[in-house]
């Protein structure tokens, strides 16, 4: 089946969680490229605000405000962006919230609830999608983590939620084939990434959170997630780390086991206390926070690895990050069997 996807300059975008971090990002390099967008989000001061600062750059933009665990808010937001630019390109389901703490001081409900946006939020977005573009075609890009391939401590749920998210875009994405319908299915899986979603996770440890070093900039992923607009691409994982540690889970389970046990309950935590600031988990908060995080140490602004996976024809350098990726991952047991904990890969070149 062959899918055209047009140039982002002829497209209409429609993009959840876009208020702040990836999704943020993403809309104001859309809008930059010359696509219309429309963003989604449940605050929506902070989406009129993008909206402006969009407008005010000459591009065109819409704000909707909807929950995109309500599955009708997310069709009347499709139904916007439809009446608004003519019909719908691509679809960037990337909302979601965040829960830190052990699985068995997290209450039911708040997993319950996470599951709503992270997983059910991404099913609402594509059926809505699909719905709109499968006799033009397009393209639907879903947000997944590294965590998709593999969990990760004292993120239980997200971990189980993103794996659900992988599960059903792959089935969605045979079922379109199988039909012959034109919708080019991506599932983009970033690593650490610097934005706001720490800031209102919801915490049950006493400190805040950050993310896992190494730790990338958000318009590393806004990159990846614009070129599957443009160019189909089944999966892509952000990050060389993140692929790292989906290569060593496969490989070798039981260690990468011990070497996370060891490395990731404190590489997540902080020494700021969480004190009475709110979270987003059932609301939205007063401030989204904007394109990136509070996150203190380095941020990459580019990754070889992910460069290369985005540009298969540039032989040589995609043998640099797939060598990059199968040394990162030898470092990383011979660390754990060292008794020494790995870090980051190859920070200063970006992976």
């Amino acid at each position: 089946m062959h899918t055209h996807l047009k140039p982002l300059a002829e497209q209409s975008i429609v993009i959840t969680g876009a208020s702040s971090g990836i999704g943020l990002v993403t809309a104001k390099r859309a809008a930059r490229r010359g696509a219309r967008v429309t963003l989604i989000a449940r605050n929506r001061v902070d989406l009129d605000r993008a909206v402006d600062d969009i407008r005010r750059d000459g591009g065109r933009a819409i704000a909707c405000g909807a929950d995109v665990t309500d599955r009708d808010q997310l069709e009347a937001a499709a139904d916007a962006a439809v009446s608004e630019f003519g019909g719908i390109d691509t679809w960037v389901n990337n909302a979601g919230v965040s829960i830190y703490g052990r699985l068995v001081d997290v209450p039911i409900d708040e997993m319950r609830q996470q599951f709503e946006v992270v997983f059910w939020g991404q099913v609402h977005g594509s059926l809505a999608a699909v719905k709109r573009m499968r006799s033009g075609g397009g393209a639907l890009i879903n947000v997944a983590s590294a965590v998709a391939d593999r969990a990760i401590p004292l993120q239980a749920a997200y971990s189980a939620a993103k794996h659900a998210v992988k599960g059903f875009t792959d089935a969605l994405r045979m079922e379109l084939e199988r039909d012959g319908i034109p919708i080019s299915i991506s599932l983009i899986k970033p690593s650490s990434t610097d934005t706001p979603l720490f800031q209102k996770a919801r915490v049950h440890f006493g400190v805040e959170p950050q993310p896992i070093p190494p730790v990338y900039s958000a318009a590393v992923v806004a990159d990846a997630i614009l070129r599957a607009a443009e160019h189909p691409i089944r999966d892509l994982t952000v990050g060389a780390m993140g692929k790292v540690m989906g290569v060593a889970g496969d490989v070798a389970p039981r260690l990468t086991d011990r070497y996370m046990e060891r490395s990731t309950f404190d590489s997540q935590k902080t020494d700021v206390p969480i004190g009475d600031r709110p979270d987003n988990l059932f609301a939205p908060v007063q401030s989204d926070g904007g394109e990136r995080g509070h996150y203190r140490g380095h941020v990459m602004k580019s990754s070889a690895y992910t460069a290369s996976a985005l540009h298969p024809a540039a032989a040589a350098l995609a043998g640099l990050g797939l060598g990059a990726v199968l040394v990162g991952g030898l470092r990383l047991l011979q660390a754990h069997r060292d008794g020494r904990v790995a870090a980051e890969v190859n920070t200063d070149r970006g992976d």
